[in-house]
Parts: structure tokens; C-alpha cells; sequence
């Protein structure tokens, strides 16, 4: 079993590619982080919005990382996150190509 860590927030940015840019270190340490599967980035500039999907191998890695993270976040300013963590069904995720 795995589990999906969705994580986003109000950012004023940087967006596309002044984004990569400035969190490219970040985005490499995160390869890092224990149980860590892969993730996926988000952003909307019009929403002003940005987060992240993470996929863990454990329940327990995602809640550890989230407890990190979240104090990352508040070092950037960031106060607020909508935070959920979900079980993932792997068949009906295979049939839509959704895990490799």
C-alpha cells in the first residue's frame, strides 16, 4: 500500500520557469526525503496558487515529511496549507495509468 500527500497553498510566486529555476535544489533534495516515490509539482499563477502531490511508500513517511515541510513552508512565509493525505488504490490507479 501507498499513500498520496496533496499539499497546496496561496503563493504570489515565482511561476513557470523563474520557478524550476529558483527551487531546482529544493526539488533535488526532496529526492532525499525517506519513502518518497515521486512527486508532482503544481502551480496556478491565476489562482495564485501553488503545492505539490507526493507519493510515499508509507502512511508514516508522509506524515513525517508533512511535519517537516510544513515548517519549511512557515520559514517562506507560507502560514496556511489545505493538507490531506489519501490511501492509494493501486488497481483502479493501474487501469488509468495512473502508477508505474
Amino acid at each position: 500500500m501507498s499513500y498520496v500527500l496533496q499539499i497546496d497553498f496561496k503563493f504570489k510566486g515565482p511561476f513557470g520557469e523563474a520557478m524550476s529555476m529558483e527551487f531546482e535544489k529544493l526539488a533535488e533534495s526532496i529526492n532525499l526525503e525517506k519513502g518518497l516515490i515521486k512527486k508532482v509539482w503544481t502551480e496556478s499563477e491565476a489562482r495564485t496558487e501553488a503545492g505539490g502531490h507526493y507519493h510515499f511508500e508509507t502512511e508514516e513517511d508522509a506524515e513525517n515529511y508533512l511535519k517537516m515541510h510544513l515548517e519549511r513552508l512557515r520559514g517562506f512565509g507560507i502560514e496556511e496549507s489545505n493538507v490531506k493525505i489519501f490511501k492509494v488504490n493501486e488497481k483502479l490507479s493501474l487501469i488509468n495509468k495512473g502508477w508505474s
